[in-house]
């Protein structure tokens, strides 16, 4: 697999070892939005400094400092909207069990699974963050074929559910290559009644 079904998406890469991590940066160099985190304080400062999360994070787990056990918890107490891999020379055992990652690989890593994790990631992210359009665009269509426009124009909390949607929709026409279709299905729905 050469490229990916997802539209350049983001991915963070979190290693110690800055050649693994460059590496791995190189090889997703062409197809994603790569940032490298040299470390757990680091990648969580690069997660913070962005406006939307990545939508991959690849992670090794053990790192001086931070673990990326520890990343991986402080990244899902936050409740990011991302996918988290990973990516590390220690095998697994049952302690993995009790972690909120989405996938693992142990080093080393080929070029085209690196790839192929990803691309699978964002597709899952996709439909996940689908979901959550929906329930906003429902929610937001009904209020607007219901109310008429001059009583929605100053509403904050029906602005700030328009910007959320449009912020969804267009994270998952860049994550998921059939995103259209998917939106003109919903949007054929009727929600006014008679």
């Amino acid at each position: 697999m050469a490229e990916l079904r997802a539209d350049e998406p983001s991915v963070l890469i979190v290693d110690d070892e800055k050649r693994v991590a460059d590496a791995y940066a190189l090889r997703l160099k062409d197809v994603a939005d790569v940032t490298v985190a040299y470390g757990g304080e680091a990648a969580l400062d690069a997660v913070e400094a962005v406006e939307t999360p990545p939508d991959v994070v690849l992670i090794d787990r053990h790192m001086p400092g931070l673990s990326g056990d520890e990343v991986l918890g402080e990244l899902r107490d936050v409740g990011l909207a991302t996918r988290a891999v990973m990516v590390t020379a220690v095998d697994p055992d049952l302690a993995v069990l009790d972690l909120p990652f989405d996938d693992y690989l142990c080093k080393p890593v080929e070029r085209d699974d690196l790839r192929a994790v990803v691309d699978q990631q964002c597709r899952v992210l996709a439909y996940e963050l689908l979901g959550e359009y929906f329930a906003v665009e429902s929610k937001r269509a009904v209020i607007e074929s219901e109310l008429r426009p001059e009583r929605l124009a100053d509403h904050d909390e029906f602005a700030v559910m328009t910007e959320r949607r449009a912020r969804l929709r267009a994270r998952v026409e860049r994550l998921h290559p059939e995103a259209e279709a998917l939106f003109e299905r919903f949007d054929g729905v009727d929600r006014e009644g008679y």
